[in-house]
């Protein structure tokens, strides 16, 4: 991998992560993955992998249940922070989050498989459950109360979307002589500076 120039870079943050994400997934890497950051009121860090589900001018979408933690923190502290990492480069990005419209919600829940779309409608996510096979019959309930597999999205369950006030691009030098590059908004246009490895 040669060296990441200033000059190898689009003036939109948002370009050049399209151009990298095309990049990986040429490469066979899917880029839907990320590490998604949250922090409750008080500090407390957590990080869990969650896929990114939409890249649009507004930011990054991802889909959660809304009493996950995830959730409960970005409802007390709605600032989050995305990994990607893809063979060689990391993107990091951060920012406000909020909750997406319920029609976008719906939408996207009815694109899933019938079967995730079951799963995801009964699952007690990040809280405690008795077993698995509690899972299962739950999921069975609800399969045997919508056999067309057309099960409504809960109100309990939705989409967020991430819009970025600063985006990292870092690329692997064997040498250690790493390139970062940090994009940050200033008055309605991207800054671009080169960070030191």
């Amino acid at each position: 991998m040669t060296a990441l120039r200033r000059s190898d870079l689009d003036p939109d943050p948002l370009r050049q992560v399209e151009r990298w994400r095309h990049e990986a997934a040429e490469a066979g890497v899917d880029t839907t993955l990320a590490a998604l950051a949250t922090a409750s009121p008080t500090g407390r860090p957590s990080v869990r992998m969650v896929l990114v589900k939409g890249l649009e001018e507004g930011g990054f979408r991802f889909f959660t249940n809304y009493e996950s933690r995830k959730a409960r923190e970005l409802a007390e502290n709605p600032l989050a922070a995305l990994l990607f990492h893809w063979p060689g480069r990391q993107l990091r990005v951060e920012g406000a989050v909020e909750r997406l419209p319920e029609a976008e919600s719906d939408a996207y829940f009815e694109s899933r498989p019938p079967r995730s779309r079951l799963s995801a409608a009964v699952s007690p996510q990040s809280r405690a459950v008795e077993s698995r096979a509690e899972l299962e019959a739950a999921v069975e309930a609800l399969r045997e109360r919508h056999p067309d597999g057309e099960v409504p999205r809960p109100p309990d369950w939705g989409g967020y979307r991430l819009a970025p006030d600063t985006y990292k691009f870092w690329q692997h030098d064997r040498h250690r002589m790493h390139d970062r590059f940090r994009y940050t908004s200033a008055d309605g246009a991207w800054a671009l500076e080169r960070l030191g490895p």
